[in-house]
């Protein structure tokens, strides 16, 4: 089987299945396992978002949604070169990545017909039975349900880590911060599971925008960073260039020195399997007294 990935959760599956060799186009985002990176590119962006700030991106892709413009542009050569028969995307978020429609539309004009899977998770139970249905289309039905075996033995060990915490902080995950979005779909269960309560959005649902005031009235005990595809030196980065920092400053987080940086791109943003490994950093956060286990650096640091 020959598969294209448009989206870097779904490279992660593909090779964690054991399919690495049978990939052969994945999106401009694909970076982990690093193999990814030596993968003809099947989808760009058409800006570069590394030269941008939170705010210059905001508006720049405000205003190409407003004009009906596409973020992201389907390489339809290097597809065709692919020859895939199987095609992984999501239609959850044209701003993550491209467009349900455009790999419709891309995938029509090839010369043999490829099948189109559809990856739109809105919890943690999604994400796993993602795993399973990339593990049906492509033969590895076993190495699937294997993987999510251990991954929801995982997620119980954390389970069971933080029921013996004596307290439930509040939280606020902030997956953009100028404009303020809080992070929704999968994150508020992650926090709910680390032993925390999110104060901004509910279980499953849509990433809203936030004036600074709801952030502030909000005033949680635990405050995380994780803007939308960045490590945590970038995320650093944009915090420490808002103007707004003294509204930031003046939140019981931060009176508490309990303000975080993580890598969201790697562990919080995809729907991919790493966010097992989030959720296991997110519980180290919220409740350090019950891991002896030290949070790798690389992935989150202390404001």
């Amino acid at each position: 089987m020959r598969i294209c990935t448009f989206l870097p959760s779904a490279t992660e599956i593909v090779y964690m299945l054991g399919l690495g060799d049978s990939l052969y186009g994945v999106s401009h985002e694909c970076d982990f396992p690093s193999d990814a990176l030596e993968k003809p590119k099947v989808v760009r962006s058409r800006f570069d978002p590394d030269t941008l700030s939170s705010s210059e991106i905001d508006k720049l892709v405000t205003e190409m949604m407003m004009r009906g413009e596409n973020i992201y542009e389907v390489d339809v050569d290097t597809l065709t070169e692919a020859r895939p028969d199987l095609v992984i995307t999501q239609q959850l978020c044209e701003v993550c990545a491209v467009s349900f429609e455009d790999v419709q539309q891309a995938v029509e004009r090839l010369d043999s017909p490829a099948n189109v899977l559809s990856l739109d998770p809105h919890g943690i139970d999604d994400v796993l039975t993602d795993i399973i249905r990339v593990g049906v289309h492509t033969g590895r039905d076993s190495p699937a349900h294997h993987a999510v075996f251990n991954l929801r033995a995982r997620i119980d060990l954390v389970r069971r880590a933080v029921a013996k915490a004596e307290d439930t902080p509040t939280v606020a995950c902030v997956e953009w911060l100028d404009p303020v979005i809080a992070a929704g779909h999968w994150i508020p269960e992650m926090v709910e599971i680390a032993g925390g309560r999110d104060v901004l959005v509910s279980p499953g649902s849509p990433s809203p925008r936030l004036d600074m005031k709801t952030l502030t009235d909000a005033d949680p005990d635990v405050l995380i960073l994780m803007p939308c595809g960045m490590n945590v030196a970038q995320a650093r980065t944009e915090f420490d260039a808002l103007t707004s920092l003294y509204e930031w400053r003046e939140m019981c987080a931060f009176r508490n020195g309990r303000v975080y940086a993580v890598d969201s791109g790697a562990l919080f943003s995809r729907s991919g399997p790493r966010l097992v490994d989030g959720l296991e950093i997110m519980a180290r956060i919220l409740h350090p007294d019950l891991f002896s286990d030290p949070t790798p650096e690389e992935f989150c640091v202390k404001l």
